[in-house]
């Protein structure tokens, strides 16, 4: 098949004929049809995350059809549309038995853990917990720009910062997921705040639904600036980028008893941020992790995509090929895009 293939970290990605992966014994194999380029394909890229061995074929956020099914698997077939989340759970550990499978203890990352998306074909362990069909109806643009930034947006929203219609929402960096947390905020009634250091990314923030936008570089007293517009602070606010000054400010954008949701990586030098604690203290707040939406999760979002509520198509910003994907990759460290790209292997 065809794939994106690094054989060293940083270094220039080519497009290589490799070998089909192995439909696993409990798995599927799936065509992909589309896969999102992201940020996190970046850090993988750079080195960032320890479990990757190379040679490596990046891509976590796909969609396609069942090409092959493993001898154990029941309930799929070969021909069926399907997605499934980056974060592929056990559906044994404890943390899977409680309905947690976005933090299973023995989780599987395709592009990080194995080979991903970026080809045509991509193996998919325990298909009976983390495969997801697809409305006939969806596209596989749509289904596939889910899988990271979206899905992790629904469920830093509605399953964490639980905003009440007419709260106020802050989101502080306006890339693929902060776009996403953006949208589905407003559509949950959540009036929303989005800041950016790009003009171009606020229009877009605009576009989906924020109430204010915030320029980072004309007001550098972020959380000031949030409390004005919100006379007292966001009741949710949600670090979208991951640094220690999008942290901070988020947390110091919170009113009282106010919710912050950490989704953007924090690594290198801003891997464990100072915390203003006091303010934590003094003010109630809540602190939530996110890391992405299990499998079971899906059709509460699948279900607001088809009846209208969600239109993630609207983030799309551009389609590429295999071969523009090398490029696409190599620039996110310091051109990272307005909206999502969508790769069609």
């Amino acid at each position: 098949m065809r794939a994106v293939l690094f054989e060293q970290f940083g270094t220039r990605p080519l497009v290589a004929q490799v070998p089909d992966p192995v439909c696993p014994s409990g798995g599927v194999l799936i065509e992909v049809r589309s896969t999102g380029l992201c940020r996190s394909d970046w850090h993988g890229w750079m080195g960032h995350d320890d479990g990757i061995e190379l040679p490596h074929v990046p891509g976590h956020e796909l969609a396609g059809v069942i090409a092959e099914v493993g001898p154990s698997v029941t309930g799929w077939q070969v021909g069926e549309r399907v997605t499934v989340p980056f974060v592929c759970a056990c559906g044994e550990c404890a943390t899977c038995r409680r309905g947690d499978g976005q933090v299973c203890e023995r989780q599987s990352q395709p592009g990080f853990t194995h080979w991903g998306s970026f080809a045509e074909l991509v193996a998919i362990d325990r298909a009976e917990v983390n495969l997801v069909l697809l409305p006939d109806h969806m596209s596989f643009d749509v289904a596939a720009s889910l899988g990271c930034r979206f899905a992790t947006a629904y469920r830093a929203v509605a399953q964490l910062g639980r905003p009440e219609p007419a709260d106020w929402l802050a989101v502080h960096g306006c890339g693929g997921v902060g776009l996403s947390a953006v949208m589905i905020a407003a559509a949950h009634g959540a009036r929303v705040v989005a800041v950016d250091i790009s003009p171009d990314a606020l229009h877009l923030a605009r576009e989906a639904g924020a109430a204010e936008t915030i320029l980072a570089t004309e007001r550098t007293d972020v959380p000031a600036a949030i409390m004005e517009i919100t006379a007292g602070g966001a009741r949710v606010s949600i670090d979208a980028l991951g640094s220690v000054q999008t942290c901070r400010n988020s947390i110091l954008s919170l009113g009282t008893r106010g919710r912050h949701v950490q989704v953007g990586l924090l690594l290198g030098s801003d891997l464990d941020p100072p915390i203003p604690m006091s303010r934590v203290i003094s003010h109630e707040l809540e602190l939530y992790g996110t890391h992405g939406l299990a499998a079971q999760s899906y059709p509460a979002l699948l279900s607001e995509i088809e009846a209208g509520v969600l239109a993630p198509h609207k983030l799309m910003a551009r389609s590429i090929d295999l071969t523009g994907a090398c490029d696409a990759l190599m620039r996110m460290g310091q051109q990272p895009g307005v909206g999502i790209t969508m790769i069609h292997p």
